[in-house]
């Protein structure tokens, strides 16, 4: 077997048999107290760190690629390349379903018509300095994968988790919820920003909803607006150090990197909850997440 064909064999491997240990694994089952306390917060660590495969690789190629490329190709044809290479990765060895790559191409193509409107000349909330010979109307190919890489978290992190919800709100609603989200990000510049109006709305709306998720073997509960902004506080986190490595660059740092603002954490809140309601979608939510009551 070829080298290459050969590694891809293993890490497929590798990968398969840890799913199975996360999810049917229970070796220490009869554990009480802190020990168990212990137990599902590793187990939990581990599934969070799997269903983050592909935001983990891609973002150690954002801060590994030098800025001036490599052997005569830019960063941002780089980053293209790397990610092309992980997503294909992940369906051969089958990790994502054709169905789930679908979803996840549909994220980015979103995610980037927002990166175009957002960099536009009239906008320009934010830049990318560097050449590309893959920049489309002024935004590198690549950046769509930012936004897939939280669809991709959502997915994975459904399944090993095994995910349920109880009172999740009508699924009309919901999308509804998201479509407002989404074109928000494009109004506010000429009809104000609704953000706030937005998420008392959709605080509303999910003030009953709990997420039930198994870290080790009992359903553990979080309610489900926590996660939304936890999740939004990571990748808040994840862009401050994007910047720091001058990935993209905002208004307030071309001369300097400066903290990106704190504002944008309840932006990607907001992102979040758009991206969970098209990846329940996937799921069929009206017929797998509802738990009876």
């Amino acid at each position: 077997m070829p080298p290459n064909l050969n590694q891809a064999y293993k890490s497929q491997h590798f990968l398969n048999t840890l799913d199975t240990f996360l999810l049917h694994g229970r070796p220490f089952r009869h554990i009480s107290g802190f020990k168990r306390f212990i137990i599902e917060f590793v187990y939990f660590g581990i599934k969070e760190a799997r269903s983050c495969v592909f935001v983990g690789l891609f973002f150690l190629a954002i801060f590994l690629v030098p800025r001036a490329g490599l052997i005569g190709i830019p960063r941002y044809d780089l980053l293209l390349i790397i990610a092309l290479a992980i997503q294909a990765a992940m369906i051969i060895t089958r990790l994502e379903t054709w169905d789930e790559a679908k979803t996840i191409a549909m994220f980015h193509v979103l995610g980037f018509a927002l990166e175009v409107f957002k960099t536009s000349g009239s906008i320009q909330s934010w830049s990318y300095p560097d050449f590309a010979y893959t920049k489309l109307f002024g935004v590198p190919l690549f950046a769509g994968f930012m936004y897939a890489a939280v669809g991709s978290y959502i997915i994975q992190a459904w399944r090993l988790l095994d995910v349920r919800i109880r009172h999740h709100p009508p699924y009309w609603m919901s999308t509804a919820i998201a479509l407002a989200i989404y074109t928000n990000f494009f109004t506010h510049h000429y009809i104000g920003d609704f953000r706030w109006y937005i998420a008392a709305c959709t605080l509303g709306l999910y003030a009953r909803s709990t997420v039930i998720y198994v870290p080790y073997d009992r359903p553990r509960r979080m309610p489900l607006l926590l996660s939304f902004i936890l999740i939004g506080f990571f990748i808040w986190l994840a862009e401050n150090i994007s910047t720091i490595f001058g990935i993209w660059r905002y208004p307030n740092q071309q001369f300097g990197w400066s903290m990106v603002h704190l504002g944008k954490w309840s932006s990607w809140s907001l992102l979040v909850i758009m991206s969970f309601v098209v990846v329940a979608q996937l799921k069929h939510i009206k017929k797998t997440i509802y738990i009876p009551e």
